[in-house]
């Protein structure tokens, strides 16, 4: 983990974090069981989902709206909290479908 460094009197941090966004070290093993599903008629393309997520498994499409890495996705529904707009919904893996 990336700590801030003390130079000269000031505290210096990086610019970074200390993976990429959306690097994990191994794929959901099908663990998870709630998977999240975007209504894009709703997306407003805010990002406050991307800036939530803990895995950064979320990504901004072409067309400006999102798209889940659901190799990476845990299922945690913190994108369906951050969102404003209520444009995510976690649904069963089951009837989530492919």
């Amino acid at each position: 983990m990336l700590k801030p460094t003390l130079h000269s009197g000031e505290f210096t941090y990086p610019e970074g974090t200390y993976f990429e966004a959306g690097y994990l070290t191994q794929k959901n093993a099908g663990w998870r069981t709630m998977r999240p599903v975007l209504d894009d008629a709703a997306c407003i393309g805010c990002l406050q989902c991307y800036l939530h997520c803990p895995d950064g498994t979320i990504f901004e499409t072409e067309d400006g709206k999102i798209g889940f890495d659901l190799d990476f996705c845990k299922g945690c529904g913190i994108c369906v909290k951050a969102c404003p707009k209520g444009a995510i919904a976690m649904k069963p893996e089951r009837e989530a479908g492919q």
